[in-house]
């Protein structure tokens, strides 16, 4: 059995140091508001919002703020209560203006006094106060408009007490007297009457501290409750607007906002990533055969992958439609193209769980990122095709239509608008899905030099560039490549390893013959082979070695992607050429001093994959058949067997992971091909038809 070779030591550090600082960029995107939008901001009223909160979700709540607002209103517009106006001070008013008018009448009539001692003795009177020339007038009036104007006044008194007199609206009573004197008195009439009663206006009506808190208190009373709701994507507070207690209480209600990062939040995101971080790299070291993580570029290019796509995920939260058209899905679709269905799988699980965990919508959102990207990606299969992108989208926007209809349905209740919407907006998500990777892959492959699907059948294209090239400069090369890549390609099925990257890399693993062509004796024409006996045996090893790196040069000019320069590189590992060494010893006659081994070896490295070490048995394997042409099936197993041993003898197999089970499913898979390919003929007799006996039946040439 082959064992696993050890990780090196700079890998192992470069995968811890990448978990490591993938889950801290994590981390900081599920807790840090910084650029983003975290499931809960620390925000708190007077604050302004730096962006527009929106309702994550329908919701109804009784606010208590809102409630409480309409009640302090409602007190604040009672007025202040009074006590009904006093019917015993307007009989004390009444019975004081009595008495003055009694004094005048008598200080009227008195025919011992003279006209200014009259006047003296109404001025000193001290309940009233009345200007000269009313004075005057009221003296030299008749003794009838007098009696008028004291039932008048008296009259006007009455009535203006019976209304509710404040102390702070005295002057504004005293000020109206005139209205209340009956039009039949004459303007001095008028001003009399309204003089003598001014002096009888006071308060009657007085403040009262407990029917005004009564009256406060039952206005308070009578507001209800006050429910409050929001439609999912309604505006709570736009951007630049001061937050208000309210809109804090709807922050609260939806869970959207927090007054400072809660520890339960950061241990909340903690565990999440924690788990994450142990997830993915368990599966892979229990996946032992998956060589993409012993790969510097393909961790560096799949941690880049994930945390963009997580911190982009993160920037769509605060909308309704938004997280659903975000086109996550393509994160995995994109690495399953790049690295293998399942490395797509395993990273979709952590990405999706992270991208949705602490929302508001996390219980519908989680599992439509989770399972639309796991059914993505099992639609586009090995994406060999366009079409096989369309089926991803496809597949994406139906399934989140169904996991919407599952998870989100049954507990919201949106109108038909909002039903378009979604359906809209999981459409682009598909569509935009599909898109993203077509061009991502793309790029990754033109600017890291990754392999794609596409690009693999592509370069495997007869019509290609350099295939077209290699076919018409060595056409014998060409074909031993077509039988190889046969011979590989069914055996990488069998073992599981990747059968288009091996066929296109066997198909052109021998390139490098197409700049020296006749030199090799399968482009050479039958009769007239050279087989170079009489050359220096190192020169014609220098020839051979030398198409291994012409190869590589052919592939840099056509700017193949580099792991199929490891095909070309690794397909004869550090073997030597054998034929010419052992020639060259014997010139030396058997010293080995005298012969540089080096000068006979492949540049390599060895073989570092299955599909380059399936390679290197494949070509062995074909062109040793070709040489002995195996008689049976016995014949052709010991060859392939003989070829295994041989390349185990001298380690070329030490840096991959075939297993003794891997080597023998190769060994059957390159029997049964070359079976068909190398079985023998039946060799017929040259007898003529007519000579034989026509109750003979011909036998059939076998195909």
């Amino acid at each position: 059995m082959i064992l696993r070779p050890p990780v090196p030591t700079r890998i192992r550090i470069l995968q811890i140091s990448l978990i490591v600082a993938v889950s801290f960029i994590s981390f900081a995107t599920l807790t840090q508001p910084i650029g983003l939008r975290p499931t809960t901001q620390a925000v708190d009223v007077g604050d302004v919002a730096q962006i527009t909160m929106q309702s994550p979700r329908d919701i109804e709540y009784v606010s208590e703020i809102r409630t409480e607002e309409a009640r302090k209103a409602a007190e604040s517009a009672i007025q202040p209560v009074y006590s009904l106006p006093d019917p015993a001070i307007a009989r004390q008013q009444i019975e004081g203006l009595r008495v003055i008018l009694q004094n005048i009448t008598s200080v009227r009539g008195d025919v011992e006094l003279t006209g200014e001692e009259k006047k003296s003795k109404i001025l000193s009177l001290s309940d009233v106060r009345l200007k000269l020339e009313t004075v005057d007038y009221l003296l030299n009036i008749s003794d009838s408009r007098w009696d008028v104007v004291q039932v008048e006044s008296v009259r006007v008194l009455e009535q203006i007490m019976r209304r509710a007199i404040y102390e702070d609206k005295v002057d504004v009573a005293q000020a109206g007297i005139s209205t209340f004197v009956s039009l039949t008195l004459n303007e001095q009439q008028s001003a009399l009457v309204t003089e003598l009663v001014t002096a009888f206006v006071v308060p009657n009506s007085f403040f009262s501290q407990e029917l005004t808190i009564a009256a406060s208190q039952a206005a308070r009373d009578a507001v209800k409750p006050i429910v409050k709701s929001y439609k999912a994507g309604e505006t709570i507070v736009p951007a630049g607007e001061i937050i208000l207690p309210a809109d804090m209480e709807a922050f609260q209600q939806l869970d959207i906002v927090s007054s400072g990062q809660r520890w339960q939040d950061m241990a909340g995101a903690a565990s999440i990533i924690v788990l994450c971080a142990v997830f993915v790299p368990l599966y892979f070291v229990r996946r032992k055969r998956l060589a993409v993580i012993n790969d510097p570029l393909s961790i560096l290019v799949i941690a880049m992958v994930f945390v963009t796509f997580l911190i982009g995920a993160r920037l769509f939260t605060d909308r309704t439609l938004a997280p659903y058209g975000y086109p996550l899905q393509a994160a995995g679709l994109l690495i399953a193209t790049l690295f293998g269905l399942e490395v797509g799988i395993v990273i979709a699980i952590p990405l999706s769980l992270l991208a949705a965990y602490g929302l508001s919508n996390t219980l519908d959102l989680a599992p439509f990122y989770l399972l639309s990207s796991l059914i993505g990606i099992l639609a586009l299969g090995p994406a060999r095709r366009f079409w096989g992108f369309v089926q991803a989208g496809i597949a994406i926007a139906l399934s989140g239509m169904v996991i919407l209809i599952a998870y989100r349905l049954p507990f919201y209740s949106p109108d038909w608008l909002g039903v378009v919407q979604f359906i809209g907006i999981v459409a682009f998500a598909g569509f935009a899905s599909a898109s993203v990777t077509l061009l991502l892959q793309y790029m990754f492959a033109q600017l890291l030099g990754l392999t794609t699907a596409l690009q693999l059948l592509d370069i495997s294209r007869p019509d290609s560039p350099l295939l077209q090239f290699f076919l018409r400069s060595a056409p014998g090369t060409y074909q031993h490549s077509l039988q190889v890549a046969n011979l590989a390609e069914q055996a990488a099925e069998k073992i599981g390893a990747d059968p288009l990257l091996t066929r296109v890399g066997a198909q052109i693993h021998d390139i490098g013959k197409a700049l020296n062509p006749n030199f090799f004796i399968e482009n050479q024409i039958p009769g007239n082979v050279n087989t170079h006996q009489d050359a220096n045996p190192e020169e014609v090893a220098a020839a051979i070695i030398r198409h291994v790196t012409d190869g590589v040069q052919l592939a840099k000019k056509h700017r193949l992607p580099r792991r199929l320069h490891d095909f070309i590189l690794e397909h004869h590992g550090t073997l030597i050429t054998r034929y010419q060494y052992n020639q060259a010893m014997e010139a030396a006659g058997g010293d080995v001093t005298k012969v540089d081994i080096e000068k006979f070896r492949y540049p390599g490295p060895r073989p570092a994959s299955r599909e380059t070490a399936l390679l290197m048995l494949a070509d062995a394997s074909e062109a040793r058949a070709r040489s002995e042409r195996p008689a049976s099936e016995d014949d052709i197993r010991k060859l392939v067997q003989s070829v295994i041993e041989t390349v185990q003898k001298f380690n070329q197999l030490d840096d991959t992971l075939l297993t003794l089970r891997d080597l023998n499913l190769i060994t059957e898979s390159f029997v049964t091909t070359l079976r068909a390919t190398y079985h023998p003929r039946i060799q017929y007799p040259n007898a003529k038809v007519a000579d034989q006996d026509s109750t003979i039946p011909v036998p059939r040439k076998e195909i």
